[in-house]
């Protein structure tokens, strides 16, 4: 089996480029690493520029939404870039004012419009605004919701959308059958998986730092959602990630 981690973050905060060998170990050949700013996008573009197999994002995470995306424009025409985000909205942490939040989410969707890439949503506590600037601002059709935490209700809307699913180590974790539930309905061609390493570790390897070579554990678990071999979902996300990116699909 081939995996794709659809959403990891390379080099960042103490991971270096050596989880990219230990991932490939695991049979995780293909990474995706995210922007999260104008340092951490140019980071992961020089990550993805150096290895096979790896691409990269650039985006400003509505955390950092002050710095304006003006900082992160330049970056977006670079090799091996294949989407905008993470952006979105995040009401639960409130780093930036909500109202700069919106108005850089709407400027990385335009942005992703503009350069015909797809487009990462982080959304945390802030499902209505999120959609209504989908709504106003048109979803790019190709979008995913990564590290989905929401249930069916959440996902019907998201997928109603056209958009696609990812899910993290969350989808292992005990308390999530909400989550795992909005697996289980999710067409297994809009399902991607990933890490979100270096956070959110999936079951067994709790209270260890995550990498791409864990993505397995992931898929593993969305497969006993939705009933399915792993091979399946292994196989369906690997297609889904090559849709979403413009990836070859080999």
């Amino acid at each position: 089996m081939s995996w794709t981690d659809s959403h990891c973050h390379i080099p960042y905060e103490g991971v270096d480029e050596s989880v990219i060998d230990e991932a490939r170990a695991a049979g995780v050949t293909r990474m995706i690493t995210v922007g999260t700013d104008a340092e951490q996008s140019a980071a992961a573009i020089a990550a993805a520029q150096r290895h096979d197999g790896v691409w990269a994002t650039v985006g400003l995470h509505p955390h950092d939404a002050v710095n304006g995306v003006d900082s992160i424009v330049a970056l977006v025409g670079q090799d091996k870039v294949v989407a905008i985000g993470e952006c979105g909205l995040d009401y639960h942490y409130d780093h930036s004012p909500r109202d700069q939040q919106r108005a850089a989410f709407a400027a990385q969707i335009a942005l992703a419009h503009e350069h015909d890439l797809a487009l990462v949503i982080h959304t945390r506590e802030a499902w209505d605004d999120t959609f209504d600037i989908l709504a106003a601002e048109r979803m790019p059709h190709r979008t995913v919701f990564h590290c989905f935490t929401g249930g069916p209700a959440e996902a019907r809307r998201a997928l109603d959308l056209g958009a696609s699913l990812s899910f993290s180590g969350i989808v292992t974790f005990k308390a999530a059958g909400e989550l795992r539930e909005a697996a289980a309905l999710c067409p297994l061609e809009r399902v991607l998986v990933e890490t979100d390493s270096p956070y959110l570790t999936p079951v067994p390897h709790r209270g260890e730092r995550n990498r791409p070579a864990l993505v397995p554990l992931v898929g593993a678990a969305v497969a006993g959602a939705k009933g399915l071999s792993v091979e399946e979902v292994a196989a369906a996300s690997w297609s889904a990630a090559a849709r979403m990116f413009d990836l070859p699909d080999l």
